[in-house]
């Protein structure tokens, strides 16, 4: 027998649902095996420090093993690509920091796209850079310091960061963009922090972390810090937005997946992320390594990370920055 039309159309119907269940049963019972976190810098690196501990709340809360998975190299892009790539089902995860954002107009010739390849599933955590110097620099606050480079030459103070295209550089090429100043860049690939406690370089733009206990000591001098507020970490040291007016810049670390991952799945991460952000114990291990706990909702942290590579797009252009 021959079916007729309508049979035709039920019979569409009836497959189209039974396509859709497995997708719906396995966003309802996700995860269901392990699921792998990826970070684009080596194990002991400050986005492997977050990325472990997010890992172990999301294991805790999901019941399920939260796998690092560790590729550096390039500037973080080798891991970046991989999790582009990987299959959209909730198991590929790829913790971004904001170099992923400043590598979206740092390197022009990626085999993906940092603004458009993935979805935002919740931000975990920022960390301010600070403005620090020598107790002996001459410059003893932030408009001391602008004032003074105004009044020398260009590029007569000089600016030790984490090298070339780094959080701390574009952090300090902005305060330059914004002031109106001009510094010497010098980057380094080893830590500058010995030259900047005995005086062979005179400032540098510094994750938090790395100088806290200098600046607790008195050893060096923190002149500001890049976030839009002060850090509980250093409430006595103002936020340069204080001095320059609009200016605002952070390291950031969040946690994505590939474009195409079905937003239940992003909703389910996003309430076990923010949970994780806000539980007391999460926050004091995250404020214990000078990060500072954030929550954002899918669509504020896409809104985010779309707003950072702008941002870094114009400083990258504003000082005419290249990858080495």
């Amino acid at each position: 027998m021959t079916p007729s039309r309508r049979q035709l159309i039920h019979l569409a119907a009836g497959a189209a649902a039974l396509a859709s269940f497995p997708r719906i049963a396995f966003a309802a019972d996700y995860p269901m095996r392990p699921i792998h976190l990826g970070v684009g810098f080596p194990a002991g690196s400050g986005p492997d420090i977050i990325a472990r501990i997010a890992g172990h709340w999301l294991s805790t809360r999901l019941g399920k093993d939260i796998v690092i998975d560790n590729r550096p190299g390039a500037g973080s892009n080798i891991a970046t690509e991989l999790a582009a790539k990987a299959a959209p089902d909730g198991y590929s995860l790829y913790l971004a920091v904001s170099a992923n954002a400043i590598n979206a107009t740092l390197y022009g010739h990626l085999n993906f796209d940092f603004a458009h390849d993935f979805v935002a599933a919740g931000l975990v955590a920022m960390t301010p850079f600070v403005v620090v110097v020598n107790p002996n620099f001459e410059a003893k606050n932030l408009s001391e310091l602008i004032a003074l480079a105004k009044s020398k030459p260009a590029g007569a103070i000089n600016m030790a960061t984490s090298g070339v295209g780094s959080g701390s550089h574009i952090s300090g090429e902005l305060l330059q963009m914004m002031s109106g100043i001009k510094l010497t860049h010098v980057p380094y690939r080893a830590n500058y922090v010995p030259d900047l406690l005995g005086g062979q370089v005179m400032l540098a733009v510094s994750p938090l972390p790395q100088v806290l206990d200098f600046i607790k000591q008195g050893k060096l001098r923190g002149l500001g810090v890049t976030t839009a507020t002060r850090s509980q970490m250093l409430p006595d040291v103002p936020a340069i937005g204080e001095i320059v007016k609009g200016y605002e810049a952070a390291g950031w670390f969040g946690i994505i997946a590939p474009k195409g991952t079905p937003a239940d799945i992003i909703t389910k991460l996003n309430t076990e992320i923010s949970a994780g952000v806000n539980d007391p114990d999460t926050k004091k291990r995250l404020i214990g390594v000078g990060a500072e706990p954030r929550a954002m909702s899918p669509a504020e942290f896409d809104k985010f990370i779309a707003s950072e590579i702008a941002k870094y797009a114009k400083v990258i252009e504003f000082a005419k920055i290249q990858a080495l």
